[in-house]
């Protein structure tokens, strides 16, 4: 065991020297717990293996994940892929610095433990002050999961950080609470047509207004062990993943329904004496204030952008309130909606109650 320390620091206009401390421990092959706009990164110096291999044993990360690496310029592609083709060119204009994953072919200096010994590497430039100071004073890209214990629910601050990695890392920078909440959208531009692999923070419909013929993967139908050797395409394509200790399970139906069967569900439930949470929006509150539950808003069904960077701090406020149990409701596929039912699918590990 180590000791991590959290070092305060702007989101706006980071100070140069808590960079500049960071970014030191980066080139010394060591690990930092960053901000971004999606949620906290573990980052290493992504052209070093030894340095990528702590990421893995910091997070009990299988090293069939591949990782996605992080840049603060396009300039630093010549060193990460053997093409940059038009059409993720035009991507990066339209979306570049943000919550956009793009897979390309990598070149021979990408170590394989980055991309899983596949032949593509995952690249962003993310949209954080912070993030982007640190590529720049590492003098290296950064590949960076998120900072948590592998399969556990995102962190998007730096205390879930700490309550996931203490004395596994030595440094987390904390600049408050992620904006989008979500990880980033993975685009494969390898494949034809040009698919995404895991629905973020840049939705399918924005990403259509520049190449009208991506489509989108099917979501997984059953889990990957941990100790799979079978490489995934991307982070994040586990059934279960996201997810709180607890067991959860997804309402999808009216609001009507879902309010119907939540009740009849939290009945149950409390006759086994068992505390139950609940994760909803803003207009369900009346439906259930007085069901004796822990309830977590994450905001109005108006507002997807507030529910999605509620969504990882509601799951972990239940979890750590000692529930047995969370009930979630669903919430509109098309937008940011889409991935934020994705979180929840593989939050809940499939576990959907469907109501007519």
């Amino acid at each position: 065991m180590q000791q991590t320390d959290i070092q305060p620091i702007s989101p706006i206009q980071p100070e140069a020297a808590s960079i500049a401390h960071a970014a030191s421990i980066l080139r010394q092959g060591k690990l930092v717990a960053f901000p971004t706009e999606t949620v906290y990164g573990l980052g290493a110096d992504a052209l070093n293996i030894e340095a990528v291999q702590q990421i893995f044993v910091a997070k009990g990360r299988p090293l069939s994940d591949p990782l996605i690496v992080h840049i603060a310029d396009t300039s630093s592609l010549e060193h990460l892929v053997i093409h940059f083709p038009p059409a993720a060119r035009q991507l990066a204009r339209a979306f570049w610095p943000g919550p956009l994953t793009l897979i390309l072919p990598a070149a021979p200096q990408v170590p394989s433990i980055v991309t899983a010994g596949l032949a593509n590497v995952a690249i962003r430039m993310p949209r954080h002050p912070v993030a982007l100071a640190l590529i720049r004073a590492s003098g290296s890209p950064i590949a960076a999961p998120s900072a948590n214990r592998f399969m556990h629910v995102s962190p998007t601050t730096a205390q879930h950080v700490y309550a996931d990695l203490n004395g596994l890392i030595p440094l987390i920078l904390d600049g408050g609470p992620c904006s989008v909440g979500v990880e980033s959208t993975v685009l494969d531009l390898c494949s034809q047509p040009p698919t995404i692999l895991r629905p973020g923070g840049v939705s399918l419909e924005a990403l259509r207004t520049i190449l009208p013929e991506i489509q989108l993967s099917m979501p997984p139908t059953q889990h990957t062990p941990h100790d799979s050797h079978e490489a995934m395409q991307s982070p994040g394509q586990m059934l279960i993943h996201y997810a709180p200790v607890v067991p959860a399970f997804l309402f999808e139906g009216t609001t009507d329904a879902m309010h119907t069967a939540m009740l009849h569900e939290i009945q149950q439930h409390q006759a086994q004496q068992q505390q139950v949470g609940l994760l909803l929006a803003d207009e369900d509150l009346a439906t259930f204030q007085e069901s004796g539950v822990h309830i977590y808003t994450l905001g109005s069904l108006q507002a997807p952008e507030q529910i999605a960077a509620r969504l990882y701090a509601g799951l972990r406020t239940l979890e750590e309130a000692g529930v047995q149990v969370i009930l979630c409701r669903n919430f509109e596929e098309h937008g940011l909606g889409l991935a934020i039912r994705d979180r929840l699918l593989k939050a809940t590990g499939g576990k959907i109650i469907q109501l007519s």
